[in-house]
């Protein structure tokens, strides 16, 4: 916590939160702050180069799936031109292997926009999708202007990176989980006041005393911004986590974790290193279901990063995919696929 600039911070954000930093809080400036945050100046790459891997940087399943997956929507669609929109780009990896499927035709009538707020990520996917035709955006609003609200809206693991907030149960039920500055500069973590009952915790009932969980209310606020903007097309979200009910089988002092050199860390390392590491915690599905259908959008079912390639790529046409996503029990099922549709007949499917 020596660095310039994070004690004063942090110090000026207790004083303006009344004695206690909310974690959601904590971790939107130790992520997205201007000059201190990790993804807007501190982060290097993704991959085996930077601090943790995407499961597009590990091979080209995902990518030729999601190819796929914008043909047919496309036709399905009747588009001739044909609006894609990638949030949260990476390295630009996924662009590149998703360009690279679509095949010449398809791709010579498709408007390919990339969403990016963080400088550091833009640069690096400028330099790796040159002389791609690559529209870039700092916000979903305006890349759907461009498209007068028809796009194909896609993100791979964009939801784990917003900030989240943290609650822990306790004899008197849930409380929310910030953090403290001290007068030699240490962080530690204290319990908020009592929340106001709220229907989301019943879902968690079962869980003890002890039990932490998170929230992404930050991509909700995301979601709620956008929406009006969008009128026509598919919404694919993918990302790790699952539904409410299993989200935390495993999962005592919940998901929330941090990156860094590729070490998986958890307790009091989440805070060794702010703006030096990345922060991160399982998706709820649930949640995203449900503040979809709030906005009027209809949901497929939920599947696994496995049965969607699967759909996608049958294995006779997997070409050069490698096959690590592909097996039961693979890093391809801990990840879950979403598709979500606005304005459409049906019903919105709740999991819990």
């Amino acid at each position: 916590m020596s660095d310039t600039g994070v004690i004063p911070l942090l110090r000026r954000l207790q004083e303006e939160c009344g004695g206690g930093i909310p974690f959601e809080r904590f971790m939107q400036e130790a992520l997205y702050h201007p000059t201190l945050g990790y993804y807007s100046a501190k982060i290097e790459d993704v991959g085996a180069r930077g601090d943790f891997s995407t499961s597009a940087t590990l091979g080209s399943e995902l990518g030729a799936s999601i190819a796929a997956w914008i043909s047919a929507k496309a036709q399905e669609e009747g588009w001739r031109t044909i609006p894609v929109i990638e949030v949260g780009a990476g390295n630009g990896s996924l662009a590149k292997t998703i360009l690279r499927h679509l095949g010449w035709r398809t791709r010579f009538f498709t408007r390919y926009s990339i969403v990016e707020t963080s400088p550091a990520l833009r640069k690096l996917q400028q330099k790796k999708l040159r002389f791609h035709g690559i529209h870039w955006h700092s916000s979903v609003q305006e890349a759907l202007r461009q498209s007068s609200g028809r796009a194909l809206i896609f993100s791979n693991e964009l939801v784990d990176a917003f900030p989240c907030r943290l609650f822990e149960r306790g004899e008197q039920g849930w409380k929310e989980v910030g953090v403290r500055i001290s007068d030699d500069g240490s962080l530690s973590e204290t319990l908020l006041p009592n929340l106001a009952s709220e229907p989301w915790f019943l879902t968690f009932d079962h869980l003890p005393v002890g039990q932490r969980i998170e929230r992404h209310d930050s991509y909700r606020r995301w979601l709620e911004e956008w929406s009006p903007f969008w009128k026509e097309g598919s919404l694919l979200t993918v990302d790790y986590g699952e539904i409410s009910g299993c989200l935390y089988q495993r999962h005592p002092r919940g998901s929330l974790r941090a990156y860094w050199k590729h070490q998986l860390l958890t307790g009091r390392d989440l805070y060794a290193r702010f703006g030096k590491q990345d922060l991160t915690a399982d998706v709820n599905f649930s949640d995203l279901i449900s503040w979809g259908g709030a906005l009027g959008w209809h949901a497929l079912p939920l599947v696994t990063q496995r049965e969607f390639t699967e759909k996608w790529v049958p294995g006779k046409n997997r070409g050069d995919c490698s096959d690590g996503l592909y097996s039961p029990g693979d890093a391809g099922d801990f990840f879950m696929v979403l598709e979500q549709t606005p304005n459409r007949a049906g019903i919105s499917y709740r999991w819990g």
